[in-house]
């Protein structure tokens, strides 16, 4: 099947991106916490046509941190966020793999976002790809997104290191690159 372009996808990197980060992980409903303005910034993402999807390396499963049910129950939790913004969320894929378990869907390998193509049967070339970390942007750059990094968890550390994938422009948080796509879409529509 030859994926088709009319669909608006974006991806989204969850802890850091949408999310308040941790770095002893998000291990139960109660810890996931919406950073300000993310869930709104979704429902204006849907409003301009967008589906939203999540992207997300969850390697606490390995390490043995939660299980499958409270990975369920964070997302169940994340999408009533986002139903009470007016915002929906598509679909959410993780790999809950540990970094060595080499594994193709774990972030920066692009398998995930390999997935997520076929599944919504696109073609990835210019899709944005948002994420707080060098590996989140790797994947979606491989993959041929466009990478956007937020400042947002480990954002300011990421940019600091520094070793952007080429093309990666940089904003306060998730609200701010909705508004710059939402700018860009209404300036080409003119």
């Amino acid at each position: 099947m030859t994926p088709v372009a009319t669909t608006k996808l974006i991806i989204l990197d969850r802890d850091g991106v949408i999310n308040h980060d941790s770095d002893d992980f998000i291990k139960s409903p109660d810890e996931w916490i919406p950073i300000p303005g993310s869930m709104e910034a979704i429902a204006r993402l849907n409003q301009a046509g967008y589906r939203v999807v999540v992207a997300t390396n969850q390697s606490g499963i390995a390490r043995g941190f939660f299980d499958f049910v409270t990975l369920n129950a964070i997302h169940q939790k994340m999408h009533t966020a986002a139903h009470l913004a007016g915002a929906d969320i598509d679909a959410v894929f993780f790999c809950p793999h540990a970094a060595d378990d080499n594994c193709d869907c774990r972030k920066p390998k692009p398998g995930m976002l390999h997935e997520i193509a076929q599944r919504f049967e696109v073609n990835l070339k210019s899709v944005p790809n948002i994420g707080d970390s060098l590996r989140d942007l790797q994947a979606g750059f491989v993959a041929g997104c466009t990478p956007y990094l937020v400042l947002t968890g480990k954002g300011e550390k990421t940019r600091a290191k520094g070793g952007l994938p080429p093309g990666t422009t940089v904003h306060a948080n998730l609200a701010a690159v909705v508004d710059h796509l939402l700018q860009s879409n209404s300036g080409s529509a003119r």
